[in-house]
């Protein structure tokens, strides 16, 4: 429908193209199948109209090579001559067949430059070791026909004149290599792939903007999004053909989902939100989004058009939950429809455009099994984790960013029973607890005018008169831990929070300079008396350089000698080396030692599993 048809095909068609492999025999050989009624799906006719190409782009690439074209000369040649190929038998590829046939055909020349160098082969010899282009899919191939006389090859793209040849002084500046280098092929096909998807969002930015003319956004807005693809697409359609836009099929479905993408959703990142092996998405600009897959940081392709598009979504993704990013509020938190967290810094503060991080979360909740199975963990320390909140142990999360603090308390919130209530504190909501009876609490950053700001210290201190029996932090990151102490200390075990430290020594440091920024003036023996009388556990999680998370410590808080805290360490992570797939070597070690617990575990009849798993 919207290809080049008839006319302008046939004129391409060169006089031989009734020799063995052209288009003519292709068209009749079609035309014979279609009297006969036979049906042929589409890998067996790609991989038909592939063999009826391949002997001839071979000599022709060979050929150009030969006469001294450039790889990347070659490779548009051989685009050229594969689209009009099948696109005279009326097949539309797609720009992944399209990469996949570039890629094959010039993987074979550079094969065959590398044995026999620039010096071209016999034809008698080039027929009988040529191989057709392989399809995935396809059914075998029946033995080639005796070899011809060389005739003229049927060639799709026009005839270049012959360059002149250099002078024999600089036919070493000038000269080919006789084998290009491995990934020359995949790189041309890349850049053939970058031009189609360049060429598609031109495509998408001119029928955006006929299509927001021609339809009412108030009414599409309502409407659910499979409903509204119905609808669009025979409009997308019309106005393809009006502006002369010519797209197969599979490209005009793209069109259609990168618009309703801009228009439901939240623009060039929805992929990336549809896909669960992401954890982290990093927007630094207009022209730079990196995501997190599997512990490690990889650049996209994905851009935005420029900064206001970058603002359109940021604030998309703010009022959805009644807050607001401008130039006098320039940072924001906030969170999806689906639970992830975003974090927003606009300029003038974020120098190079606007700034968004965007924490996933998987849709189903790990749990201490799937961490032990994953080497997160052993079994042991699970066990003993999940003893420890039954127990209701006050248990702080230590760890760097991106450790999997959050995943961890989740973990640890499995084992509250359904009989507790339960309220959680966040500056942006985050936990999922499975619980029935849970109370979920959000702070509010302040208004216009300046006023109305809610933090957390404010949501604890209100929290105390709820009558919760567990408190929940998501992170405790200034005073309000002198609040959560004091819960702790009051009635309210099995509290639990995170903070950032790398140690759990350090956790503890960092706990007593948020109680010194609460302006207490109190001693410091008093506040480290009231952290060693509230707090029993402290575990420490580390993303590790191979990507991996792993629990390092589980550390028990034992009192206090002197002015110390002591503490005892139940299991450590020791490290033993890198193996040969990158990954970290070592060893979840027990300590031994019986927990101060014990008859707290005794309590709830678990300390002989404690003791077992303790070793």
């Amino acid at each position: 429908m919207f290809g080049r048809g008839g006319r302008k095909d046939a004129e391409t068609v060169p006089a031989n193209a009734d020799a063995p492999g052209g288009v003519l025999a292709e068209r009749m050989a079609r035309r014979t199948r279609a009297d006969e009624g036979v049906p042929e799906d589409r890998a067996t006719r790609l991989a038909r109209l592939a063999a009826a190409l391949d002997e001839s782009l071979r000599q022709r690439l060979e050929a150009e090579r030969a006469a001294g074209r450039t790889p990347g000369e070659i490779a548009r040649m051989a685009g050229e001559a594969v689209q009009a190929h099948f696109r005279a038998a009326g097949v539309a590829l797609t720009v992944l067949e399209l990469r996949d046939l570039v890629n094959r055909a010039l993987t074979r020349v550079t094969a065959a430059g590398a044995a026999s160098g620039p010096v071209e082969l016999p034809a008698a010899a080039a027929q009988a070791s040529a191989t057709p282009i392989p399809i995935p899919g396809a059914p075998p191939r029946m033995p080639a026909a005796p070899p011809r006389a060389p005739v003229a090859a049927p060639v799709v793209v026009a005839e270049r004149s012959a360059r002149p040849e250099p002078p024999r002084a600089a036919a070493a500046l000038f000269a080919v290599p006789s084998a290009p280098p491995p990934d020359a092929a995949a790189k041309a096909a890349d850049q053939a792939a970058k031009v189609a998807k360049a060429r598609l969002e031109q495509a998408r930015k001119t029928v955006q903007s006929l299509l927001l003319k021609r339809m009412d956004v108030g009414a599409a807005a309502e409407l659910p999004r499979n409903e509204l693809e119905r609808q669009l697409d025979e409009l997308v359609r019309e106005i393809l053909v009006e502006s002369k836009i010519q797209l197969n099929r599979a490209e005009q479905t793209e069109l259609l989902s990168m618009l309703l993408d801009e228009m439901l959703g939240l623009g060039p990142i929805e992929p990336l939100l549809r896909d669960d092996s992401i954890n982290d998405i990093l927007i630094n600009g207009p022209k730079q989004v990196y995501i997190e897959r599997r512990g490690k940081l990889e650049l996209t392709e994905i851009t935005f058009e420029d900064n206001g598009h970058v603002l359109n979504i940021c604030n998309r993704i703010v009022s959805r939950i009644g807050r607001r990013v401008d130039e006098s509020s320039p940072i924001a938190d906030a969170r999806l429809l689906d639970g992830s967290r975003v974090n927003i810094i606009i300029p003038p503060l974020a120098l190079d455009g606007p700034s968004v991080s965007i924490r996933k979360f998987a849709k189903k909740s790990i749990g201490f099994d799937q961490m032990a199975t994953q080497g997160n963990m052993s079994p042991q320390m699970a066990t003993v984790l999940r003893i420890a909140s039954r127990c209701r142990l006050n248990i702080l999360i230590s760890g760097g960013t991106g450790s999997g603090k959050t995943t961890l308390l989740n973990a640890l919130s499995g084992m509250i029973g359904h009989d507790e209530r339960v309220v959680t504190i966040e500056d942006a909501a985050e936990l999922r607890l499975q619980q029935p009876h849970v109370v979920r609490l959000e702070t509010r950053p302040a208004n216009l005018e300046g006023t109305g700001e809610i933090n957390m210290r404010d949501l604890v201190k209100n929290a105390l008169r709820m009558r919760p029996e567990r408190i929940i932090l998501g992170e405790v990151r200034g005073p309000e831990a002198v609040d959560l102490l004091q819960a702790m200390n009051t009635g309210h075990d099995g509290s639990m929070g995170t903070l950032h430290a790398n140690r759990p020594r350090e956790a503890l440091t960092r706990l007593e300079n948020m109680l010194a920024m609460a302006n207490l003036n109190i001693p410091n023996k008093a506040m480290r008396n009231q952290i060693a009388g509230s707090l029993h556990m402290i575990v420490q999680i580390q993303r590790m350089r191979d990507g991996m998370r792993r629990l390092t410590h589980i550390t028990e808080v034992t009192g206090m000698e002197g002015d110390v805290i002591t503490t005892q360490d139940l299991f450590t992570y020791e490290f033993k080396g890198e193996g040969p797939d990158g990954k970290l070597l070592g060893a979840f070690k027990s300590s031994g030692l019986r927990p101060n617990f014990t008859p707290k575990a005794a309590y709830y009849g678990l300390d002989k599993t404690l003791m077992e798993a303790m070793g």
